[in-house]
């Protein structure tokens, strides 16, 4: 049965642990990207826990996978990269996951299971959040296979539900 889609505000305890868990998750400071005290909504459906601060739904929660969403920009700049040429373009955007072919370079240092940007070669648009499967410098020598799982992308439900937000 669909979980019925509800909306509500978080605790300001609640918020503080959310906040904490991002930080951990993505080294970074959350409290420089969303404010001292920010008033964060909940928005629950079928696809996920939508996280919304200032009318803007940024963190999003899947199972157990707690993630920041294509429309958080402002996150882009802390997120290693990964640019993929464009005949992976389609692939990429219809939910599969970066194969070591496809990719044309890696920016940034990360470790297995660290949140990664990929965007195109093309114009540098992001096209998904995913979970890297190795580290940088094991994935820089890697010529085939899975590299990045992909949890979210442009096109997906979850995409689709952001728009409605």
């Amino acid at each position: 049965m669909p979980k019925k889609p509800r909306r509500y505000f978080l605790k300001e305890k609640e918020t503080r642990k959310l906040l904490l868990d991002f930080s951990q998750r993505l080294k970074v400071n959350a409290e420089r990207l969303f404010g001292p005290k920010p008033r964060v909504e909940v928005n629950e459906n079928e696809v996920a826990e939508i996280f919304i601060f200032d009318r803007k739904p940024l963190l999003a929660k899947s199972g157990d996978t707690f993630f920041p969403t294509l429309a958080f920009d402002d996150v882009f700049s802390f997120l290693p990269k990964i640019v993929v040429d464009m005949g992976a373009v389609p692939f990429v955007c219809k939910g599969a996951d970066v194969m070591a072919p496809g990719v044309v370079s890696i920016e940034g240092d990360f470790k297995e299971n660290d949140f990664l940007l990929i965007v195109d070669e093309r114009h540098g648009k992001p096209l998904m959040i995913g979970v890297a499967l190795f580290d940088s410098q094991a994935m820089k020598n890697l010529k085939h296979g899975k590299i990045v799982k992909n949890i979210h992308h442009v096109g997906d439900r979850l995409w689709n539900a952001l728009k409605k937000v």
